[in-house]
């Protein structure tokens, strides 16, 4: 059986998440298209992690895709996250994931309107605030959740949630009814107000992006197609690595995998792992690297089974959710973390030994990105113990 050792996973990784100088991408499309999509849940995921692996980074490169050439969007897919991901993908992720959630999601819905006692019938008001919600969408272009809730006047109803807990509270119809609504492609976030890392976005038809629709995949063979982008992005990977990234039950995830030509190979650890067929072949690895990737960034969160670029770095940098911070990256291996002051000023912390010529890479790369950023700071969603150390 062919081994694969940690090295050679650490370089593959740096040449296929294009993170090593030699290996960086030139078109953000074709990096979201073979990475599998891109982190968005946080939006400055996004614009950072492709200016990490693009050879001529810019916002507005990709602020052009997402919304002027609308050849990405954001949806919703792997493990209920969003993602960013090129349009011939949605299908794919909608077949292969985005379905399985609808219905789960629509009957709890239809419950919380009946029990708030908004309607006797929730399925049939449900329907009636879906049909005028998309067709208030549809009138505008582009309109914002507030604006929604003045023109649709079912979406000003408010659910309680938690009650008896602290947590307790309202949410409005509005977020319930646009949820459902992307989950079916009906309706996609558009350009957000204010600046590039703004989460309140702006709702437009699916159909701006695709004025044609897509043709629907049967999801056995949707789902296989996932598994395979995953393995040529990601592998060697595990059955435990590729159940966790997609959300899958795991026994659709060894169905998937089954409908694949794939190799058995023995991973660093000894663990058993798989490759696509042809893919076996050593990987040369390139020359040391440097990377200050973002919260959530793709690769950090690629492998349920981290140990091999982890290390012993997990309380410092991730929470207790299992969401990623800002991590510094120095030859495939996470080696730190990194934040911004309220000032805009990159800093980072090392949690291990990397040398002299490790060190002065991470100081450079942090000066590039701080001149980048040029004052933007970009504030992590979920923040992690080493994250809020360095902010303060």
């Amino acid at each position: 059986m062919r081994r694969i050792p940690d090295p050679e996973r650490r370089a593959r990784l740096a040449t296929r998440h294009h993170l090593a100088p030699s290996a960086r991408a030139a078109d953000v499309v074709a990096l979201a298209d073979r990475m599998a999509g891109l982190h968005s849940t946080d939006p400055g995921t996004v614009f950072l992690a492709a200016a990490a692996r693009l050879r001529g980074p810019s916002v507005d490169a990709v602020e052009r895709a997402l919304y002027d050439d609308r050849t990405l969007v954001r949806t919703l897919c792997m493990r209920r996250t969003l993602f960013v991901v090129p349009v011939g993908l949605v299908p794919i992720v909608q077949a292969a994931v985005t379905d399985a959630l609808v219905p789960t999601e629509r009957t709890r819905t239809v419950r919380m309107i009946e029990e708030a006692g908004i309607a006797r019938d929730g399925a049939r008001w449900l329907r009636r605030a879906e049909t005028d919600t998309l067709a208030a969408i549809e009138a505008a272009g582009e309109i914002t959740g507030a604006e929604l809730a003045k023109a649709v006047p079912r979406l000003r109803r408010q659910i309680p949630y938690g009650e008896g807990k602290t947590w307790a509270g309202k949410m409005g119809m509005t977020t319930r009814v646009l949820f459902l609504l992307a989950c079916e492609q009906r309706v996609v976030r558009g350009r957000p107000q204010g600046a590039w890392t703004s989460t309140r976005y702006r709702w437009a038809p699916m159909r701006s992006w695709l004025p044609e629709g897509f043709a629907a995949w049967k999801p056995d063979e949707a789902r296989a197609e996932l598994a395979r982008r995953w393995l040529a992005a990601f592998g060697p990977g595990t059955v435990a690595d590729l159940r966790w990234w997609t959300g899958w039950p795991l026994a659709r995830t060894r169905q998937a995998l089954a409908a694949l030509d794939t190799v058995d190979v023995e991973l660093g650890d000894g663990r058993p792992g798989l490759v696509l067929a042809g893919d076996e072949a050593p990987v040369r690895p390139p020359k040391p690297w440097v990377a200050l990737l973002p919260a959530l960034d793709p690769t950090t969160m690629g492998w349920a089974e981290r140990d091999w670029y982890l290390g012993t770095h997990r309380a410092a940098l991730f929470d207790r959710a299992g969401n990623a911070g800002p991590t510094v990256w120095w030859d495939g291996r996470i080696v730190g973390g990194w934040s911004q002051r309220r000032d805009g000023e990159v800093v980072w912390r090392l949690l291990e030994d990397v040398g002299a010529a490790g060190r002065r890479g991470i100081e450079r790369t942090a000066e590039r990105l701080q001149a980048w950023l040029d004052g933007t700071v970009v504030a992590a969603r979920f923040p992690t113990p080493l994250h809020e150390q360095l902010r303060r």
